[in-house]
């Protein structure tokens, strides 16, 4: 069987056209009216991804994705009728894995549900090398491979699963310069003319993160690039 998908978008003609061309493509689908409902739904019988819409009647789609957030991983993709930089960078700081504005191609949408499950897919199934270490280490920070966590000083941090996989892609070369549109790419599956805000909100939140854990190990910003990895020398 497919994957289950929950939509929660007010407009029925919206509901409709993505459910019936996400039912296409072999996904199970339920959509909903209201982001509560879809809430109701997913406690009793959690989907594979959800896509929820910012503005609807009740409980908003970011705080709807804020509290899906504080229980589950579950791959969640953001849709507004708002080209609103607010919007974005508040359902990219919340947790959402994607954000796509309205009017969309069905296409598009398709496209991002296929690389956030191809994604979660891949990070199930991801075998255990016995001949390599499982553990990343970099300046104060150690990656489990086998828990999937990353803490500083043996103190774990909060990440995301696309958080987590972001910055330990990066610590595998401490140092290296990576394009904005390669992360992208790597740790999306998109291609690179897709917009590349997503990469760049996400290290926003990494970095934050690492500041507030006290970490040596920053990320630094190469202007009109991408970014990398430092690790910040002790004060003597």
């Amino acid at each position: 069987m497919g994957y289950s998908i929950y939509i929660a978008d007010d407009e029925k003609n919206i509901r409709d056209l993505i459910k019936s061309f996400l039912e296409s493509d072999g996904y199970r689908v339920w959509a909903f009216e209201t982001g509560d409902a879809l809430m109701g739904a997913f406690q009793a019988a959690p989907a594979d991804l959800v896509i929820l819409d910012i503005m609807m009647p009740g409980t908003d789609g970011l705080t709807i994705c804020q509290q899906l957030r504080a229980k589950t991983d579950v791959p969640i993709i953001m849709l507004t009728a708002k080209d609103s930089e607010y919007d974005y960078v508040q359902g990219i700081t919340i947790g959402s894995d994607d954000y796509l504005t309205k009017p969309f191609r069905p296409t598009t949408l398709l496209m991002r549900v296929r690389s956030l499950l191809r994604r979660m897919e891949m990070n199930s199934r991801r075998p255990v090398q016995p001949e390599e270490p499982d553990d990343l280490v970099v300046g104060d920070l150690t990656f489990s491979a086998e828990a999937n966590t990353i803490s500083c000083n043996g103190k774990g941090i909060g990440f995301t699963q696309t958080e987590l996989r972001m910055l330990s892609y990066m610590m595998q070369k401490p140092g290296k310069a990576y394009a904005r549109d390669k992360l992208l790419e790597t740790i999306w599956g998109y291609e690179t003319e897709v917009e590349t805000r997503v990469t760049d909100e996400t290290l926003r939140r990494i970095r934050r993160k690492l500041s507030l854990a006290g970490s040596s190990v920053c990320v630094q910003t190469i202007w009109g690039y991408g970014y990398k990895l430092e690790v910040s020398e002790p004060v003597k």
